[in-house]
């Protein structure tokens, strides 16, 4: 498993937000927008979507836990239609690991990723994980954890 430092810039995003237990509803809050996007004709080679979940759930009761499903957008695209929103995604150093999208494929990234970290000497920045989707790992079924970094 390769795992890179990457530095990732600023994004203006579109998204739709689901409150409640991650699971099957992230995928349908996913589902949602990439309905938007392709209406919208995003949906496209140069796309990167974006998988956040918002909060810890080991902390953070199931029913308050936010999963933001999201497209990264041009300044040009303006006020968007409901259920979408607009917001803007801090960049910052990121550990990246890419995966096959598969929950048995995730869970033992991470089972490697945060001892990578602490031999590293980075710890994990308090800002959300990311999974990222672009176009040619998406058609492949894979993405990438995008874990937020600093030294230690």
């Amino acid at each position: 498993m390769k795992l890179v430092i990457e530095n990732l810039p600023s994004y203006r995003i579109a998204y739709v937000r689901q409150v409640g237990p991650y699971g099957p509803a992230n995928a349908q809050a996913m589902n949602t927008l990439k309905q938007w996007a392709d209406n919208k004709q995003l949906l496209n080679e140069s796309a990167t979507l974006l998988g956040i979940p918002q909060d810890d759930p080991t902390i953070t009761p199931p029913e308050n836990c936010r999963y933001d499903a999201c497209i990264v957008i041009t300044e040009s695209e303006r006020r968007l239609d409901d259920p979408i929103e607009i917001g803007q995604l801090s960049g910052g150093d990121y550990l990246i690991c890419k995966v096959r999208h598969t929950a048995e494929d995730i869970q033992q990234a991470w089972n490697v990723l945060i001892p990578h970290l602490h031999a590293s000497g980075y710890m994990m920045d308090n800002k959300p994980v990311i999974e990222r989707y672009r176009w040619k790992l998406l058609q492949q079924h894979w993405c990438e954890i995008c874990v937020p970094v600093r030294p230690v």
